[in-house]
């Protein structure tokens, strides 16, 4: 569909999943004068794309009918799996699949060979940038799929995402998103690590914090999360514990498939897996430093 003309508004967009970060990014896309139509298993969240002024679905499949796009905003790739070959599938006609969620990038080249085989067409588009920039529509957002329905949704990610790379075939988009949430996981990890042992030492950890950013241990977790989150002890960053122990999970997976060694995410993967056994349902990712704390040395 090369000659296929692109999706501007006012064009029609489905949205599937209105969680912390599908809601914000719902209404980015209404703002930019889209016609939303969303569906989400929360009746809140759907109470509150409602009055926006925009269509609630009754279910996921809905959301596809007389759209020229349906994103995805879920989970993990077993839910998006299941959404799209249970749901969406029979229902996309010529719109393109637009898979925002963190998924596993085997899992959506598998998926694309599936829709490819019934003429359908499918992108991968993660992104990067938590609930903040989510509303301000300032996402980093990375996006995978064939040359020209990149560009037939270009437009759609626009109205969400300031910047936007074109990473390469189906799936690359994720692979991206998860080595990106694996370097902001050690980031985070080592700072906090960095802390708890500074603290027992007897330096004080909000120096530690202006110290290290203005240092070559600065991150974006020294930046953006330390003080906020995890030194106030709100632990509210707005991105939970498990979605980064599956992301971390995913990266390490990667590895496996291009057969590198990779030990840190490797490491990474087995200690925020740990932290999301030991921690409460619902855990916030800087709570990581809250497992951190509870970790003994043994001789």
């Amino acid at each position: 569909m090369t000659d296929a003309p692109t999706i501007a508004a006012p064009a029609v967009v489905g949205f599937v999943g209105l969680g912390a970060m599908g809601l914000p990014m719902a209404k980015c896309l209404i703002r930019a004068g889209y016609q939303v139509q969303g569906f989400d298993l929360s009746q809140d969240a759907c109470k509150e794309l409602q009055e926006t002024g925009s269509k609630v679905c009754e279910n996921a499949a809905l959301t596809a009918q007389g759209a020229d796009a349906v994103i995805t905003m879920l989970p993990s790739s077993a839910i998006v799996n299941k959404v799209v070959l249970d749901s969406l599938a029979d229902h996309l006609g010529g719109a393109v699949l637009i898979d925002m969620s963190s998924s596993a990038p085997a899992e959506t080249r598998k998926l694309g060979e599936q829709l490819d085989k019934r003429g359908l067409q499918m992108v991968d588009a993660p992104v990067s940038g938590g609930v903040k920039r989510a509303a301000d529509g300032s996402l980093a957002i990375m996006i995978g799929g064939d040359a020209a329905c990149v560009v037939r949704v270009k437009p759609v990610l626009e109205a969400m995402g300031r910047t936007i790379f074109e990473t390469g075939p189906l799936g690359s988009g994720h692979a991206m998103k998860a080595l990106n949430n694996f370097v902001s996981a050690a980031g985070l990890t080592a700072a906090c690590e960095a802390l708890i042992v500074g603290k027992k030492f007897g330096l004080d950890p909000e120096q530690m914090v202006d110290i290290l950013n203005v240092s070559t241990g600065r991150n974006n977790s020294t930046e953006n999360k330390i003080k906020p989150f995890v030194l106030s002890g709100t632990y509210d960053g707005g991105f939970s514990l498990g979605l980064m122990a599956k992301d971390l999970g995913v990266a390490a997976q990667l590895a496996d498939v291009v057969e590198a060694a990779s030990p840190t995410s490797r490491l990474m993967a087995s200690l925020w897996d740990a932290a999301r056994e030991q921690l409460q349902d619902g855990a916030d990712h800087t709570e990581i430093n809250r497992y951190l704390e509870t970790l003994q040395v043994h001789h």
